[in-house]
Protein backbone atom coordinates (compact mmCIF):
# COMPACT_ATOMS: atom_id res chain seq x y z
CA UNK A 1 0.00 0.00 0.00
CA UNK A 2 1.28 3.04 -0.55
CA UNK A 3 1.45 6.12 1.56
CA UNK A 4 -1.66 8.41 1.34
CA UNK A 5 -1.06 12.34 0.47
CA UNK A 6 0.49 13.47 4.07
CA UNK A 7 1.62 17.08 2.42
CA UNK A 8 3.59 20.04 4.46
CA UNK A 9 1.07 23.12 4.31
CA UNK A 10 2.17 25.84 2.47
CA UNK A 11 0.40 28.20 4.50
CA UNK A 12 1.78 30.10 7.24
CA UNK A 13 -0.25 30.68 10.31
CA UNK A 14 -1.80 33.91 9.90
CA UNK A 15 -3.00 32.52 6.21
CA UNK A 16 -4.40 29.21 7.77
CA UNK A 17 -6.34 31.31 10.30
CA UNK A 18 -8.16 32.74 7.94
CA UNK A 19 -8.39 30.24 5.44
CA UNK A 20 -9.89 27.93 8.25
CA UNK A 21 -12.23 31.00 9.16
CA UNK A 22 -13.28 31.71 5.93
CA UNK A 23 -14.31 27.86 4.82
CA UNK A 24 -15.66 27.20 8.40
CA UNK A 25 -17.93 29.74 7.75
CA UNK A 26 -18.81 28.01 4.32
CA UNK A 27 -18.81 24.66 5.85
CA UNK A 28 -21.56 25.84 8.41
CA UNK A 29 -23.56 27.47 5.67
CA UNK A 30 -23.35 24.47 3.60
CA UNK A 31 -24.46 22.19 6.45
CA UNK A 32 -27.74 24.41 7.26
CA UNK A 33 -28.35 24.59 3.80
CA UNK A 34 -28.09 20.09 3.33
CA UNK A 35 -30.42 20.23 6.70
CA UNK A 36 -32.68 22.67 5.33
CA UNK A 37 -33.23 21.17 1.73
CA UNK A 38 -34.19 17.68 3.56
CA UNK A 39 -37.15 19.31 5.77
CA UNK A 40 -38.60 22.38 3.72
CA UNK A 41 -41.85 21.66 2.99
CA UNK A 42 -41.86 24.83 0.68
CA UNK A 43 -44.11 24.68 -2.81
CA UNK A 44 -42.77 23.16 -5.62
CA UNK A 45 -42.04 26.17 -7.67
CA UNK A 46 -39.90 27.72 -4.87
CA UNK A 47 -37.73 24.28 -4.86
CA UNK A 48 -37.01 24.62 -8.26
CA UNK A 49 -36.55 28.06 -8.03
CA UNK A 50 -33.88 27.48 -5.33
CA UNK A 51 -32.70 24.65 -7.11
CA UNK A 52 -31.89 26.71 -9.49
CA UNK A 53 -29.69 28.87 -7.41
CA UNK A 54 -28.58 26.30 -5.89
CA UNK A 55 -26.64 24.89 -9.37
CA UNK A 56 -25.43 28.50 -9.99
CA UNK A 57 -23.58 28.36 -6.74
CA UNK A 58 -21.97 25.28 -7.66
CA UNK A 59 -21.02 26.49 -10.69
CA UNK A 60 -19.17 29.28 -9.31
CA UNK A 61 -17.77 27.09 -6.42
CA UNK A 62 -16.23 25.07 -9.17
CA UNK A 63 -14.51 27.58 -11.53
CA UNK A 64 -11.61 26.42 -9.28
CA UNK A 65 -11.12 23.00 -7.51
CA UNK A 66 -8.53 20.82 -6.51
CA UNK A 67 -8.21 17.43 -8.18
CA UNK A 68 -9.34 14.22 -5.96
CA UNK A 69 -9.39 14.42 -2.38
CA UNK A 70 -7.79 16.96 -0.10
CA UNK A 71 -5.81 14.44 1.97
CA UNK A 72 -3.96 15.50 4.93
CA UNK A 73 -1.62 18.61 6.01
CA UNK A 74 1.12 18.85 8.21
CA UNK A 75 1.49 22.49 9.99
CA UNK A 76 1.45 25.45 10.23
CA UNK A 77 1.78 24.91 13.53
CA UNK A 78 4.30 22.07 15.19
CA UNK A 79 2.18 18.73 15.86
CA UNK A 80 -0.90 20.24 13.68
CA UNK A 81 -2.84 17.50 11.36
CA UNK A 82 -5.12 19.77 8.98
CA UNK A 83 -7.76 16.82 7.80
CA UNK A 84 -10.23 18.98 6.46
CA UNK A 85 -11.72 16.33 4.11
CA UNK A 86 -12.37 13.87 6.76
CA UNK A 87 -16.13 12.97 6.65
CA UNK A 88 -16.36 13.31 10.67
CA UNK A 89 -14.44 15.54 12.00
CA UNK A 90 -13.27 17.75 8.51
CA UNK A 91 -13.40 21.44 8.78
CA UNK A 92 -14.50 21.73 5.17
CA UNK A 93 -16.64 18.74 5.17
CA UNK A 94 -20.31 19.58 5.80
CA UNK A 95 -21.57 16.14 6.57
CA UNK A 96 -19.05 15.90 9.37
CA UNK A 97 -20.16 15.81 13.24
CA UNK A 98 -17.47 16.53 15.58
CA UNK A 99 -16.25 20.01 16.18
CA UNK A 100 -12.77 19.75 17.59
CA UNK A 101 -13.53 22.99 19.75
CA UNK A 102 -16.18 20.80 21.75
CA UNK A 103 -12.92 17.92 22.17
CA UNK A 104 -11.39 16.79 25.95
CA UNK A 105 -8.98 14.96 26.97
CA UNK A 106 -8.86 14.24 30.29
CA UNK A 107 -5.70 12.94 32.71
CA UNK A 108 -5.97 9.78 31.84
CA UNK A 109 -5.90 10.39 28.10
CA UNK A 110 -9.70 9.84 27.11
CA UNK A 111 -10.85 11.98 24.26
CA UNK A 112 -14.24 12.97 24.60
CA UNK A 113 -16.92 14.87 22.18
CA UNK A 114 -20.17 16.38 22.59
CA UNK A 115 -22.19 16.57 19.42
CA UNK A 116 -25.44 16.72 17.88
CA UNK A 117 -26.86 14.57 15.20
CA UNK A 118 -30.07 15.64 14.03
CA UNK A 119 -32.27 14.36 10.86
CA UNK A 120 -29.72 14.00 8.33
CA UNK A 121 -28.04 11.29 10.43
CA UNK A 122 -31.21 9.13 10.86
CA UNK A 123 -32.13 5.44 10.24
CA UNK A 124 -34.79 4.40 12.07
CA UNK A 125 -37.73 7.23 12.65
CA UNK A 126 -36.29 9.23 15.47
CA UNK A 127 -33.07 7.26 15.85
CA UNK A 128 -29.45 8.03 14.64
CA UNK A 129 -28.59 5.29 11.82
CA UNK A 130 -26.39 2.33 13.07
CA UNK A 131 -23.64 2.97 10.58
CA UNK A 132 -23.51 6.55 11.70
CA UNK A 133 -22.63 5.64 15.13
CA UNK A 134 -20.09 3.19 14.11
CA UNK A 135 -18.31 6.00 12.04
CA UNK A 136 -18.03 8.29 14.33
CA UNK A 137 -17.00 5.63 16.93
CA UNK A 138 -14.21 4.27 14.74
CA UNK A 139 -12.61 8.12 14.20
CA UNK A 140 -12.56 8.62 17.98
CA UNK A 141 -11.04 5.73 19.02
CA UNK A 142 -8.51 6.28 16.01
CA UNK A 143 -8.17 9.72 17.77
CA UNK A 144 -7.37 7.56 21.19
CA UNK A 145 -5.43 5.90 19.77
CA UNK A 146 -2.93 8.65 18.37
CA UNK A 147 -3.27 10.64 22.07
CA UNK A 148 -2.33 7.79 23.58
CA UNK A 149 0.93 7.49 21.92
CA UNK A 150 0.15 4.63 19.73
CA UNK A 151 -1.69 5.96 16.37
CA UNK A 152 -2.56 3.99 13.69
CA UNK A 153 -5.61 2.99 10.70
CA UNK A 154 -8.50 0.76 11.64
CA UNK A 155 -7.70 -3.45 11.66
CA UNK A 156 -10.85 -4.56 13.09
CA UNK A 157 -14.00 -2.69 14.65
CA UNK A 158 -15.92 -4.34 17.13
CA UNK A 159 -19.38 -2.68 17.61
CA UNK A 160 -22.05 -3.73 20.14
CA UNK A 161 -25.62 -1.96 19.96
CA UNK A 162 -26.88 -1.64 22.87
CA UNK A 163 -29.48 0.56 22.99
CA UNK A 164 -31.44 3.07 20.46
CA UNK A 165 -29.64 6.09 19.76
CA UNK A 166 -31.77 8.65 19.86
CA UNK A 167 -31.39 11.87 16.92
CA UNK A 168 -29.83 15.28 19.82
CA UNK A 169 -27.09 15.28 21.80
CA UNK A 170 -24.73 12.82 22.40
CA UNK A 171 -21.43 12.43 24.00
CA UNK A 172 -18.50 10.00 22.60
CA UNK A 173 -15.57 9.05 24.17
CA UNK A 174 -12.72 6.39 24.26
CA UNK A 175 -9.35 5.40 25.85
CA UNK A 176 -5.76 3.93 24.71
CA UNK A 177 -6.33 0.33 26.39
CA UNK A 178 -2.98 -1.58 25.86
CA UNK A 179 -0.43 -1.31 22.60
CA UNK A 180 2.16 -3.55 21.45
CA UNK A 181 4.62 -2.85 18.83
CA UNK A 182 2.68 -1.33 15.89
CA UNK A 183 -0.41 -2.58 17.20
CA UNK A 184 -3.27 -1.00 19.67
CA UNK A 185 -6.37 -1.82 21.31
CA UNK A 186 -9.18 1.11 22.11
CA UNK A 187 -12.35 0.96 23.55
CA UNK A 188 -15.16 3.63 23.71
CA UNK A 189 -18.91 4.38 23.75
CA UNK A 190 -21.39 6.65 22.46
CA UNK A 191 -24.07 8.18 25.22
CA UNK A 192 -27.78 9.65 24.68
CA UNK A 193 -28.41 12.81 26.18
CA UNK A 194 -29.23 11.15 29.61
CA UNK A 195 -25.92 9.42 29.66
CA UNK A 196 -26.77 6.29 28.92
CA UNK A 197 -24.77 4.26 26.96
CA UNK A 198 -26.24 3.19 23.66
CA UNK A 199 -23.28 1.46 21.45
CA UNK A 200 -20.07 0.35 22.59
CA UNK A 201 -16.90 -0.13 20.20
CA UNK A 202 -13.50 -2.07 20.67
CA UNK A 203 -11.00 -1.55 17.65
CA UNK A 204 -7.39 -2.44 16.71
CA UNK A 205 -5.37 0.19 15.12
CA UNK A 206 -2.05 -0.67 13.46
CA UNK A 207 0.51 2.11 12.56
CA UNK A 208 1.33 1.05 8.86
CA UNK A 209 5.04 0.05 7.91
CA UNK A 210 5.53 2.73 5.86
CA UNK A 211 4.20 4.86 8.08
CA UNK A 212 7.31 4.27 10.32
CA UNK A 213 10.02 5.38 7.89
CA UNK A 214 8.15 9.11 7.84
CA UNK A 215 9.80 11.27 10.27
CA UNK A 216 6.36 13.12 10.90
CA UNK A 217 5.49 9.55 13.05
CA UNK A 218 8.90 8.67 14.25
CA UNK A 219 7.32 10.27 17.76
CA UNK A 220 3.93 8.08 17.24
CA UNK A 221 2.15 10.39 18.00
CA UNK A 222 -0.09 12.00 14.66
CA UNK A 223 -3.47 10.92 14.02
CA UNK A 224 -4.07 9.22 10.67
CA UNK A 225 -8.02 9.98 10.86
Amino acid sequence: MDAPRWTPTTLSPEEAVEHDRVHGNLTRATRALVEAQLLTEVDHVEVEEVTAEIERLTARLRKATRAGALGVELGPGEREVRAHGNIVAGLRNPVAVLDMERRTVDENRRVTHELHLGPLYEGPPGLVHGGVSALVLDQVLGEAAAVGGSPGMTGRLTIHYRRPTPLGDLTVSARLESSEGRKSIVKGELRDADGRVTVEAEGLFILPSWATDLPEFKARQRAFE
